[in-house]
């Protein structure tokens, strides 16, 4: 198993839940169900990196 430092895994978190969320919002218009999944998968990338900084 590879270690990751812990500023990566927060750096790769917000990644992806900037993504997500980018995600969430450019879908919004024609699927919102799936903006509404993107968007909660993406708050939970944001929460799992802040309460990995604790």
């Amino acid at each position: 198993m590879i270690a990751v430092s812990k500023d990566v895994a927060v750096i790769v978190l917000l990644a992806l839940a900037g993504f997500l969320l980018g995600g969430a919002y450019s879908t919004w218009k024609t699927m919102r169900p799936l903006a509404l999944a993107l968007g909660l998968a993406g708050v939970l990338a944001v929460a799992g990196a802040v309460l990995y900084l604790i």
